[in-house]
């Protein structure tokens, strides 16, 4: 059964039954035991809300990644009460961002590590969605149209305008599902506390759309609002008015798009808040293992039932093995994938060991087919002692050697001659080896890809594992929330210390050896970055999710101050001070920036809550943490500048007594949301690890996907073979499309059909046009490599047929020159298929069209949006009851104390609710 909004509710009713059970009993050991601890599973709202997205998330990998992904990229209709302007971004700003990132690339990089500068740019729409959202009751009455007639929706951005304020949030799931829809509850929720406007985008997902497609979006989005293009309905947002925000895989993109952004020069935005971002895909850190109980992701990771699309490999067969144990010596050595971008010396011994191998067996031999002798395989100890580069067997954490300039220019020389690129074409990576935890083992070698969002050779790069940057430095403040649960807390509380202490915190030397721009940052930014890190203790992946939770709810009002702070203040201001907690004074929070905790509607005239609701809490909260902060920084519990930087102490022309000369606030927070001093770093666990240790692809993350993958692969064996037959008849199916396109006059440089990468082996009046914007389409792609998923460079799944369709018929790109018409026998069958149509262009990858449903009244979304309002109002009477409850007793004791002697006509003074939103 595919992901539905019934099969979500039939599987995840069980789980709500089972969850109240064990947390009725698990509370009743606690009080019997006399256990007065608090913890996250103690509140019955958050025990419940976490097992249902568990039980949600392991039920998509017993799906398709497709289902999974129409699921979640479903059009779900905003609140009422709420103002969402849906928005089309041009394909001029798209080539804006694939200009910058073929800049930031160059084309050695673009050729060999991307696999060309064009299959990423295809998409099969002519624009990008995004999102404008705020409140309505924030949208001003009568703005200037200058004369203009204007759209509803056009009328309702130039309504935000006065807003200056405006958060970019890029959504997670881990780089292949969730979209604007899945989010916008949460994104709701900071327009209304930072009281300004919010902008969403639906970037490409994988594997369809594979690193760097969703890297390439967030560009565009960032770029339209900077610099819109004619007829964008919004005024250019000044980038000191502009803050990233994403969580998981969202925020590991806002974090690479600052890199991008600070390495070409270009304005970056105010701040960026980081929410549980995924930074290492490696999964090279100690709590991908240990706290995978605890936290939300799947125990096997994110496998799928066998589909058209993924896995690359649906079943093993002729040969074919997901690992084994490695067949060859070094290169590449334990832990690491092959070079992508290798140096001669590499590059000849492959060439000369594979034409041997290949006259000894008959046959061509790939590097994945080179076998070296049994007794010449040693230990993984064997190996690491002869490969090159031994990593330090002592803990000196400093900076790890660059090859020197002379040692670049060989290099270079050798790029230069006449014989490299010939060698750089017939060069192979070869397999991945696994870093075993017993040294005298023999490494495992990884044959499948297990990453959706890049290949295993991919994953250390820079811009697709951020934490393996050379350098940090130099960006703009950050604000990075981490669960003490989740499976990413330790690559987090890494990247925070990293991009806070550039200098403390290198990259290993085999990023500086392979990347020529890693090693110009390393040594060019080391200006250290202003950063406030908070773990909360308990919380699982993306605590923001649980929106009723205490700690939730002031990590909302802190996300909001923290926008507010950066776009309000000067450039010399944030110098000096880019916390909202040391802002001296502190900073208002007025009764407009309320919320209904329950979510529903807000309108001017309720601007003053009655006191005592909910959400004074959260205030009271933020209050009583910022008088915190100080007192971290007065008792040297927070990472000062060194005293002879006086970069941050420049005397602001304002009123202003911040605290300066800050550089890392290091919290915890607890499940109630009080804040404390993070232990010292040397008491960490993840900041204990060596540069050597991280990036590299380790025994228990493989194992662990393995035996998932397996036990799916023994589930689904049948459904496999399924896929491998569908496979066939799609690659068909696009090769009579383009034989029949020929016959109909479709004149491209291009004209052979390209059999998919991924393979186990009368006429209608045309109604398309060629786009100028669109640079690129399905058959520009010789001499390109794009990963084997990638949409772009296939012929075997219904998606890439429709890509392929649409960009021959109806959109084609500038490289066509003709726009052949539509065989009357093709319109015949279009029109009995579910997802085409004998003249409109057929529905686009559910990666990247939202799908539009007129038949489900009540989408899973929707319901979920519904369950955290419940479970808001539920929250919200607990506070309720509470401070009543409070209040009575601070009652009973001041009558005590005043005793008979207190008039009626000298009441006790009432608190007041001033400041409390």
């Amino acid at each position: 059964m595919p992901v539905t909004t019934t099969s979500a509710a039939i599987h995840i009713t069980p789980v709500v039954i089972k969850t109240f059970i064990k947390h009725v009993r698990r509370k009743g050991i606690k009080y019997k035991d006399g256990d007065g601890s608090v913890q996250g599973w103690d509140d019955l709202l958050y025990d419940e809300a976490f097992h249902i997205v568990k039980a949600f998330i392991e039920m998509g990998t017993k799906n398709t990644v497709e289902s999974l992904q129409a699921f979640t990229n479903t059009h779900v209709p905003a609140p009422f009460w709420c103002a969402v302007v849906p928005v089309k971004i041009p394909l001029s700003s798209c080539n804006k961002a694939a200009d910058a990132l073929i800049e930031w690339f160059g084309p050695d990089d673009l050729k060999h590590v991307v696999g060309g500068e064009r299959w990423w740019q295809v998409r099969g729409l002519e624009w990008l969605d995004g999102e404008w959202i705020t409140e309505k009751a924030y949208l001003k009455e009568n703005p200037s149209k200058d004369g203009k007639k204007l759209s509803e929706e056009e009328d309702t951005i130039l309504r935000m305008e006065h807003l200056d304020r405006v958060m970019l949030y890029v959504h997670g799931g881990a780089y292949f599902w969730g979209s604007i829809n899945t989010h916008r509850y949460q994104v709701i929720r900071y327009a209304r506390k930072m009281r300004g406007r919010a902008f969403t985008v639906n970037y490409r997902k994988a594997p369809q759309y594979p690193w760097p497609c969703p890297l390439q979006d967030v560009l565009a989005a960032y770029f339209y609002l900077t610099n819109p293009p004619p007829g964008a309905s919004h005024k250019p947002v000044p980038p000191s008015k502009l803050v990233f925000a994403g969580d998981s895989a969202g925020g590991a993109l806002c974090l690479t798009a600052l890199t991008v952004l600070r390495d070409l020069g270009l304005p970056q935005p105010a701040g960026a808040v980081l929410i549980s971002p995924w930074v290492d895909l490696t999964h090279s850190f100690p709590s991908v293992m240990k706290n995978t109980d605890t936290d939300i992701i799947p125990p096997h990771g994110f496998i799928h039932k066998p589909s058209p699309l993924w896995p690359v490999h649906p079943k093993s067969e002729e040969g074919y093995t997901r690992v084994i144990p490695t067949k060859t010596k070094p290169p590449p050595k334990p832990g690491h994938a092959d070079k992508l971008k290798p140096d001669i010396e590499h590059m000849v011994d492959q060439m000369n060991q594979r034409q041997q191998q290949s006259m000894e067996k008959g046959e061509d031999v790939h590097s994945a087919d080179l076998q070296d002798r049994p007794e010449d395989i040693g230990s993984q100890k064997e190996m690491q002692e002869e490969a090159d580069g031994e990593p330090p067997a002592s803990d000196d954490r400093s900076a790890p050697q660059a090859p020197s300039p002379a040692e670049d220019g060989v290099q270079q020389e050798a790029e230069e001659g006449s014989d490299y690129d010939s060698l750089r074409d017939f060069w192979e990576p070869k397999p991945p080896k696994v870093l075993m935890e017993n040294p005298n083992a023999t490494p495992l070698e990884l044959r499948a890809q297990i990453q959706l969002y890049a290949t295993t050779e991919q994953l250390s790069h820079p811009l697709v594992s951020p934490v393996l940057q050379s350098s940090l430095g130099n960006l703009c403040p950050l604000y990075i929330i981490a669960g003490d649960g989740e499976c990413l807390r330790d690559e987090i509380i890494y990247m925070a210390h990293k991009a806070a202490h550039p200098k403390d915190y290198p990259a290993r030397a085999g990023v500086l050896r392979e990347g020529r721009r890693q090693r110009e940052n390393a040594a060019k930014f080391q200006t250290p970055t202003k950063v406030h890190l908070q773990v909360f203790d308990d919380m699982c992946h993306v605590l923001t999710v649980f929106t009723f939770t205490d700690c939730a709810k002031y990590a909302y009002r802190a996300i909001a101050q923290f926008v507010k702070h950066v776009t309000d203040s000067s450039d010399e201001h944030l110098l000096r001070n880019p916390f909202p907690e040391l802002h001296r004074p502190p900073s208002e929070i007025s009764d407009s920036e309320s919320e209904h905790e329950a979510g529903g509607p807000r309108h001017p005239s309720r601007g003053t809550h009655k006191r005592g609701s909910s959400d004074r809490s959260d205030v009271e909260l933020y209050r009583s943490n910022e008088a915190m902060a100080e007192i971290e920084v007065n008792q040297g519990k927070a990472d000062r500048l060194p005293s002879g930087d006086s970069s941050s102490m420049t005397a602001l022309g304002d009123n202003s007594e911040d605290i300066p000369a800050v550089l890392m606030i290091r919290e915890r927070v607890d499940v109630l949301g009080n804040v404390r001093p993070m232990e010292p770093a040397e008491e960490v666990e993840a900041l204990r690890l060596q540069p050597w240790e991280i990036g590299v692809i380790k025994e228990a993350p493989v194992r662990r996907w393995l035996s998932g993958q397996e036990e799916w692969d023994r589930r689904y064996k049948r459904t496999a073979e399924h896929v491998i037959r569908q496979r066939r008849q799609y690659e068909a199916k696009a090769a009579r499309l383009l034989e029949h396109a020929k016959q109909q006059g479709l004149i491209h440089d291009e004209l052979q059909p390209q059999r998919s990468r991924v393979s186990v082996s009368g006429s209608v009046s045309s109604v398309g046009e060629v786009e100028a914007e669109r640079r690129w389409g399905p058959l520009d792609l010789k001499d390109e490599k794009p990963p084997p998923s990638a949409i772009a460079g296939r012929r075997d799944t219904s998606e890439a047929v429709a890509l392929l369709k649409k960009t021959i018929y109806h959109n084609a790109p500038a490289t066509h020159r003709t726009v052949p018409k539509l065989k009357m026998s093709d319109a015949m069958r279009a029109a009995f298929a579910p997802h085409d149509h004998p003249i409109k262009p057929p529905q686009q990858s559910v990666s990247e069209q939202q799908v539009h449903t007129h038949f489900i009244p009540v989408h899973g979304l929707r319901m979920w949006q519904s369950l955290v309002e419940l479970f808001m109002r539920k929250s919200s009477k607990k506070v309720e009851r509470g401070k009543r409850r409070a209040s009575a007793a601070l009652r009973s004791t001041g009558d005590k104390l005043s005793g008979p002697g207190r008039s009626e006509s000298h009441p006790a003074p009432a608190s007041t609710s001033s400041d409390t939103r």
